[in-house]
C-alpha cells in the first residue's frame, strides 16, 4: 500500500477524532445526555472555551481534508508516487495531528504556523500530481 494511502487512512481516523472531540466537549455545556439524545429542534446552544475551539478545529479540518483526499486519490490513480506527493502527505497529516491539540488548548500563533504547514503539504501533493518529478526513493 502506498504511503500516501496510509496517510490518507490515518487522516480519516484523525477526522473521526475531530468529530468526537468536538461533539463530546460541547455536550455538557449544551445540556448533557438529554440534549444530545433529543431531537435538537431549534437553535443549537453556543459553547465556549475549549469546546468552541475544538468545534472550530473540526470545521477547519473538514475544509481542507476533501482537497487533500482528492489529490492523494488522483495521485494514486495515475501512479504519481513521487517525493513531493509523499512529503506533502506527511506534512499534511502530521500538521493536522498537531493542529487539534494546539487549537483545543488555545495556542494561537503556533496553531497558525502549523496550519500553514498543512497547506504547504496540500500544495506539494498538488505539485507532485501535476509535475512529473523523481519517483519516491530515488
Amino acid at each position: 500500500m502506498p504511503v500516501e494511502i496510509r496517510l490518507l487512512a490515518w487522516s480519516c481516523l484523525l477526522g473521526l477524532i475531530h468529530v468526537i472531540a468536538a461533539s463530546m466537549s460541547g455536550v455538557q455545556q449544551r445540556g448533557g445526555f438529554a440534549w444530545a439524545s433529543g431531537n435538537r429542534e431549534g437553535r443549537t446552544p453556543e459553547v465556549t472555551g475549549a469546546a468552541s475551539r475544538l468545534e472550530k478545529a473540526s470545521k477547519n479540518f473538514f475544509e481542507t481534508f476533501p482537497i487533500f483526499a482528492a489529490l492523494v486519490l488522483a495521485c494514486v490513480a495515475i501512479g504519481r508516487h513521487n517525493t513531493a506527493v509523499v512529503l506533502g502527505a506527511h506534512l499534511y497529516f502530521w500538521a493536522r495531528l498537531v493542529y487539534l491539540p494546539l487549537y483545543g488548548f488555545g495556542i494561537p500563533k503556533v496553531r497558525s504556523l502549523v496550519w500553514v504547514v498543512s497547506i504547504v503539504g496540500i500544495l506539494l501533493v498538488m505539485w507532485g500530481l501535476f509535475i512529473k518529478i523523481l519517483p519516491y526513493g530515488t
